[in-house]
Formats: C-alpha cells, structure tokens, sequence
C-alpha cells in the first residue's frame, strides 16, 4: 500500500510540474505550485522528516504562495 501511494504521489508531482510550465494564466500557476508544495510536505512526511514537511508547508504553500499572488495582482495576470 505505502508502494502504491508513493508512486501515486510521484505522478501528481510530474503533473504539478508539467501543468505549471505549460499554463499561461499566472494566478493558475500560482495555485498548482501551492498544490506542488503540499504534495512535497506529504512526501517529506512519508519519508520520514516531520520537520522539513512542516516548513515545506508553511514557506511553500503558505508564505511563498501569498507573495506570489501579491505579484500576480499587481502585474497582468495573462501572459501575451
């Protein structure tokens, strides 16, 4: 079962990386690199480091994720 969760986990991490290099729309690729970054605190978990999961979390869907929709709202939101 944790073998089949894994790779589970792999594939959706290839798919957060591919959709986010191939989205245009600025604020879409915002929240699948927030999706991203939760995914990477539930493989740190399972992996066995508790405190890197926590501050994946909290910088990279929390923090980072808040800093880059504030730039998003101040530029145009649609690449050209």
């Amino acid at each position: 079962m944790h073998l089949v969760f894994s790779a589970l986990l792999v594939v959706l991490l290839v798919s957060c990386g591919l959709a986010v290099e191939r989205t245009r729309d600025l604020l879409g690729a915002v929240v699948i690199f927030a999706s991203y970054s939760l995914l990477m605190a539930i493989n740190w978990q399972m992996l066995g480091a508790p405190d890197v999961a926590i501050t994946e979390a909290a910088v990279g869907a929390g923090v980072t994720t808040l800093l880059l929709i504030g730039a998003v709202s101040r530029t145009r939101r649609r690449e050209e």
